[in-house]
């Protein structure tokens, strides 16, 4: 299996690294997980310029992605899964992939392409932040497919 996450965001080195790094790491033995981090000049010029502008240039990056795999949004107005809900999200599944937007989200062109949205909270997180938990979800929902004690 592999996860692909797909971001709006820049490859900084930072004090979240390590701990996706780890994520990614202890999910290995189950699934290739692989962050993409999308974000380029077009992305910068145009999220400058307004919301279309910003969400179209993310349509640009992200609709090409979309061609291979079960795609999975996350998105605020998405649904909100329990992690039992979101580990099935991941079984009999070849290639998983989750978009994580720009600061202007996603515009309802590319949500209506996508196979589910979801939503990891009410609240709304920095995309590092977001990363992270899910990362960790990822790796929870693969442990409880896999009857791997973490979950518990």
């Amino acid at each position: 299996m592999t996860i692909n996450i797909y971001q709006i965001a820049k490859n900084d080195k930072d004090y979240f690294e390590p701990i996706v790094k780890d994520f990614i790491k202890m999910s290995s033995r189950f699934a290739k997980v692989q962050i993409h981090n999308m974000f380029t000049k077009q992305i910068s010029k145009a999220q400058t310029i307004g919301l279309k502008e910003a969400q179209e240039s993310y349509n640009n990056i992200f609709l090409p992605k979309l061609d291979s795999g079960y795609n999975i949004a996350l998105d605020v107005l998405g649904k909100k899964v329990d992690s039992f809900k979101f580990a099935s999200l991941l079984k009999d599944k070849s290639t998983i992939n989750f978009f994580i937007g720009g600061a202007f989200g996603f515009d309802k062109t590319f949500l209506e392409k996508c196979d589910k949205i979801i939503s990891l909270s009410d609240l709304t997180y920095a995309h590092k932040i977001a990363n992270i938990v899910l990362c960790e979800q990822i790796f929870r929902g693969l442990c409880i497919n896999h009857n791997h004690p973490y979950h518990k």
